[in-house]
């Protein structure tokens, strides 16, 4: 709390904050730099924090006395929190942010890598992605950053900025043209069961076509919510968005073995515990799983927004957010093996009931998510060519239209959703969850570069390094290769 002198004068530890105290990471023999500034941890002389005898961080440090910020209105910060968001909500929003568009995909991640390696993968790559969550949050309490692109800015300057921007405008751009994908897979699927006299007629054929449904998608619904400036505005999706993804599961796990067996893989067919595809696999799991840019808003949300509780959110919808991946991923594949499909949901016929009330829900999350992926694309290019300008009303006009017009292109023109997610996975993804995080966290530390505490952190960003590599590589000469990974609608 501020004093009269607009010093810091230092708290005492509550029993509930003792009580949740914990040492998170321990990764840096010495204090950690504060703020670009290496200091000992908090003295509330000097506004900096204090370290332990290990040298490792205090989150009651962190959390009681916060990165610097005016905390003299106490019932101002109580009603705050009371307006924020409770544990459960934020689960919802964490675990819709993790799994996501890519759920889909995971049969085809297990096709491409094996089903024992690639579930393998899925719970790996679902651990780093809850490590590296982990110190995204520290290193943002550590540097005294609210957002991704600013903690990022903090530790590498301009080129770092630029670099995260690029890195998460492809992740945006992927993520649209994804979520066109989709509504393309679903949507004419449930309007001609709906509606089977009106789609064997003429005008049904262009009305209920893919290129007609997905043109209409965008024009008529995700462009207008996506000249929203709020996202707001577009409302809490989020638990829909979970129950959406139940049923997707359920309905997998159900209908599969239930359907024309001329439809799933003939008898005899192997079962690959392990194959060659694994980078393009972990390309795709990476895209599912990866939420890292979105991790800020929602740590900033929680009504109490204390490092433990968010922990306790993060361990939360990890660990069901690996256990709906693993149930699609092993069943979806173990159906229809090598027909398995980049979107599960193609591998259905059109008349099956439960199937297209899963493909109708994910349609409806998709033109709900669409906005939000915009909005951060949207950003992006704001930052990065009219940074400093005021709000021009024709400008965000013209960033908007230019975004869904080239999201609309390629998911007019690219059919298969596998290779969206390898490439947008295997490039952006891999660079926001495994490279950035270890890398800022290595920035702030003053200890030592390399030493066995910081160990993780250089391999988690060398896994990253690879994956980005060799994904993209491998996924741009599958598809340059054969006709089925580029599945082009023309």
């Amino acid at each position: 709390m501020a004093d009269g002198s607009g010093r810091h004068r230092a708290l005492a530890p509550s029993p509930a904050a003792a009580a949740e105290e914990e040492e998170p990471l321990g990764d840096c023999d010495a204090a950690p730099k504060y703020a670009g500034r290496e200091e000992p941890l908090f003295d509330p002389a000097t506004d900096s924090i204090h370290a332990t005898h290990t040298g490792h961080v205090r989150l009651r440090d962190l959390e009681e006395h916060g990165t610097g910020d005016d905390a003299s209105d106490d019932a101002s910060d109580m009603a705050g929190h009371r307006r924020g968001a409770s544990m459960a909500a934020s689960f919802f929003n964490l675990t819709n942010a993790i799994v996501g568009a890519g759920l889909i995909g995971l049969p085809y991640a297990a096709r491409q890598a094996g089903v024992a390696v690639g579930a393998a993968m899925i719970v790996v790559v679902a651990l780093l992605v809850a490590w590296t969550l982990r110190v995204l949050a520290l290193s943002s309490k550590l540097a005294g950053q609210p957002t991704y692109q600013g903690l990022v800015q903090h530790c590498f300057g301009g080129a770092g900025l630029l670099a995260s921007s690029l890195f998460q405008g492809a992740m945006a751009g992927g993520g649209m043209a994804s979520f066109i994908v989709i509504v393309g897979d679903t949507l004419p699927h449930v309007l001609a069961a709906l509606m089977p006299a009106a789609a064997a007629s003429r005008a049904g054929a262009v009305l209920f076509s893919r290129r007609f449904v997905v043109a209409f998608f965008v024009v008529c619904l995700a462009y207008p919510l996506s000249l929203y400036r709020d996202v707001g505005k577009l409302g809490k999706t989020s638990a829909f968005a979970v129950i959406a993804m139940c049923t997707i599961v359920v309905a997998v796990v159900v209908e599969g073995p239930r359907i024309d067996p001329g439809l799933r893989a003939p008898p005899g067919t192997p079962v690959r515990l392990a194959a060659t595809g694994v980078f393009q696999a972990v390309g795709v799991i990476t895209f599912a799983f990866v939420c890292h840019h979105n991790s800020f808003m929602i740590y900033g949300s929680l009504r109490k927004p204390t490092l433990n509780r968010y922990f306790e959110v993060i361990r939360i919808s990890t660990l069901a957010s690996t256990a709906v991946s693993l149930v699609i991923a092993v069943a979806g594949y173990l159906c229809f093996r090598d027909r398995t499909q980049g979107n599960i949901l193609n591998n259905f016929p059109q008349d099956s009931l439960p199937i297209n009330i899963a493909r109708f829900l994910f349609a409806l999350n998709m033109i709900a998510t669409f906005p939000m992926e915009t909005l951060v694309a949207r950003e992006v290019v704001e930052e990065l060519f009219f940074g400093g300008r005021a709000f021009s009303l024709r400008r965000h006009v013209a960033i908007t239209t230019c975004l869904c017009a080239a999201s609309l292109a390629v998911g007019e023109t690219v059919c298969n959703l596998g290779l969206l997610l390898e490439l947008t996975g295997g490039l952006s993804a891999s660079f926001l969850a495994f490279i950035l995080p270890p890398a800022c966290y290595l920035r702030l530390c003053s200890g030592p570069r390399f030493s066995r505490k910081t160990l993780p952190h250089w391999l988690c960003a060398c896994f990253g390094l690879t994956v980005m590599v060799l994904s993209t590589v491998l996924s741009i000469r599958h598809a340059l290769a054969t006709r089925e990974a580029a599945g082009s609608c023309w």
